[in-house]
């Protein structure tokens, strides 16, 4: 089989079961998060579903699972929160896992299933615990020989799953903003929305998604392994461990952090070329299915149609890029190989390896199957770019969707200034409030990005922990330039991959790269919500003649240009100093 028709075969399964998935689970997800008491979208006749679906919540009840955990945290699902309220569990509930993953990490030596483990280190347990708490799962530890198979569930795999909620309810508290009037400013509850997403949406995926993979070889194991020969007729100890379940949520909740060192490269976690496409439609399908969500929840499907026009443009475009750089042959190695062949997978490819990283980067998942330190120049610049976009094509689980609806609250300010409107998006008039908010989410990760590196590669220390260095302007110096620059992207963006060649186990990128994580995560997360309630006071203005239509291709072109033109601007130089010297040497 060529190269080309494998490449198509494997898109053409992926957009298959996403176009499958789409309509039922972005409903099922609407359905999930919207509260009977909700306001119709709009006065007119519905457009997109938004009077039937109120009609259909107004008769949904909570499961007893659900009612028992209410019970006994003491949760009244009938409260509301404005947005402070919200934003304050938010950040509670965070501190306390993170607390709680620190402590079991460093006491899991005398934990059982420890397998001959002993504590990690405070710094990387300090480290790993912001990583996962925040959806990042940066690893700066080899899995198999630092975290035992009890912390790997009980702590790693259980901050997947609510990382990855927490995602969901802000962005399910955002798109309220837009359909509520409320002078209260109530968002909903973030307790309610943290239970109903874990257990109504991802649990029963990520069973679904495990099962699949468990046919195709990923083993499920709490033994701490096995002793094999190896062709060198030496012992080998093989890790074992509960990958399948850890697997399904790490890629569908976007988290990303392999259970075993090689991530999804290694057969145990990716075997066959079927569960790279199984595991490349998990990370895709929550993110994609939002945009349903969304407008289903407004009343006008058209505007969710609107904004996957504008991630999957993105995703095209980049996917298009990384392709014909990884087909390309540069090198001698390459060169005898026909293609970018190193840190590849050969079971995989090319087409498998490229799709699987730009599926990866262009979410927070930053789960990898191959080793993004080895592609080519213009390759690896290409999922740099993906992150430094703000990862929304298609984005994380929840925070792909509130991304770009603050990138379209930006291009409607655009649109208001080209035309001289006061700017509304869904009825909404956007005010200097708005816009001040919009601005502030959208600068948060440049300014992480761009300061962690201009002080990273300034340190006369860092040049040691990069794997290509030397004199300025030389193809070593230009690549450990861009190792740095992708880990604080890879931080700043929750996404959790990397660049090989940089070590990243000193105190400085510890320290640096934990508070980028913290930061990148949690500022974007309470200035959309800040936003989201000042939008749930403003009253709903119906539209008119001179409204501008926030559908259809002339605001997906707007959308798209806003997105560019503010990456283009922002990260321009720092690209221009990285992939782009090192590809035109």
């Amino acid at each position: 089989m060529s190269p080309a028709l494998a490449a198509g075969l494997q898109i053409a399964a992926v957009v298959i079961v996403l176009a499958a998935a789409y309509v039922p689970l972005g409903d099922y997800m609407a359905r999930v998060y919207a509260s009977p008491d909700d306001d119709d979208p709009r006065d007119e006749p519905d457009t997109g579903g938004g009077t039937a679906l109120r009609t259909r919540t107004r008769t949904r009840t909570d499961s007893r699972v659900e009612s028992l955990i209410y019970r006994a945290c003491r949760i009244d699902p009938r409260a509301e929160q404005t947005w402070i309220g919200y934003s304050m569990s938010v950040l509670g509930f965070s501190a306390a896992s993170v607390l709680f993953l620190f402590v079991l990490q460093r006491v899991q030596g005398v934990l059982p299933l420890n397998g001959g483990l002993s504590g990690v280190s405070p710094a990387v347990a300090f480290n790993t615990a912001i990583s996962f708490v925040a959806n990042t799962n940066w690893q700066s530890y080899v899995p198999e020989t630092t975290m035992s198979n009890l912390t790997q569930p009980m702590g790693l795999a259980v901050q997947n799953f609510v990382s990855a909620a927490v995602g969901l309810s802000v962005a399910a508290a955002v798109i309220r903003g837009f359909v509520r009037v409320r002078v209260g400013g109530e968002l909903g509850n973030f307790w309610v929305d943290l239970i109903r997403g874990t257990l109504r949406i991802l649990l029963p995926l990520s069973f679904v998604i495990a099962l699949i993979l468990l046919t195709q070889g990923v083993i499920q194991s709490f033994s701490a392994g096995f002793a094999s020969t190896g062709l060198d007729g030496s012992s080998v100890t093989n890790a074992l461990a509960p990958v399948a379940s850890q697997e399904a949520i790490k890629e569908l909740g976007t988290n990303g952090g392999g259970i075993l060192a090689a991530n999804s490269a290694h057969p145990f976690e990716n075997p066959t070329p079927l569960s790279n496409v199984v595991e490349i439609t998990a990370i895709l399908l929550i993110p994609v299915a939002l945009t349903r969500t969304f407008g289903t929840m407004v009343g006008d499907r058209r505007q969710g149609l609107t904004l996957l026009a504008v991630m999957g443009a993105l995703f095209a475009a980049l996917l298009a890029v990384t392709a014909a750089a990884e087909a390309g042959a540069r090198g001698v190695a390459a060169e005898a190989a026909g293609a970018m062949m190193e840190g590849k997978e050969v079971r995989f490819g090319i087409p498998g390896s490229t799709l699987f990283a730009v599926a990866t980067t262009g979410t927070s998942t930053g789960a990898v199957n191959s080793a993004h330190d080895s592609m080519s120049p213009l390759g690896g610049g290409a999922v740099l770019l993906n992150m430094l976009v703000g990862e929304i094509a298609p984005g994380g689980v929840g925070t792909g969707l509130y991304g770009l609806l603050v990138l379209a609250i930006v291009a409607v300010f655009v649109g208001g200034l080209l035309v001289g409107r006061t700017p509304e998006y869904l009825g909404k008039k956007i005010g200097r409030r708005q816009i001040t908010l919009a601005a502030l989410s959208v600068l948060v990760m440049p300014a992480l990005v761009l300061i962690g590196t201009s002080v990273s590669v300034l340190l006369p220390s860092t040049t040691g922990y990069q794997g290509n260095s030397g004199d300025p302007g030389t193809p070593g110096s230009i690549h450990g330039f861009t190792e740095v620059l992708y880990a604080f992207a890879s931080a700043a963006n929750n996404n959790g991959s990397a660049f090989g060649g940089l070590t990243v186990t000193s105190d400085w990128f510890q320290t640096s790269l934990g508070l980028a994580m913290l930061l990148g995560r949690f500022l974007p997360i309470v200035l959309v919500l800040a936003l989201a309630g000042s939008l749930v006071t403003t009253k709903r203005t119906p539209p008119n003649p001179g409204t501008l239509p926030t559908h259809g291709p002339l605001f997906a072109s707007l959308l798209l240009g806003t997105v560019v033109l503010v990456a283009a601007l922002t990260f321009f130089p720092a690209l221009a100093l990285g992939p782009i010297a090192e590809a035109v040497q």
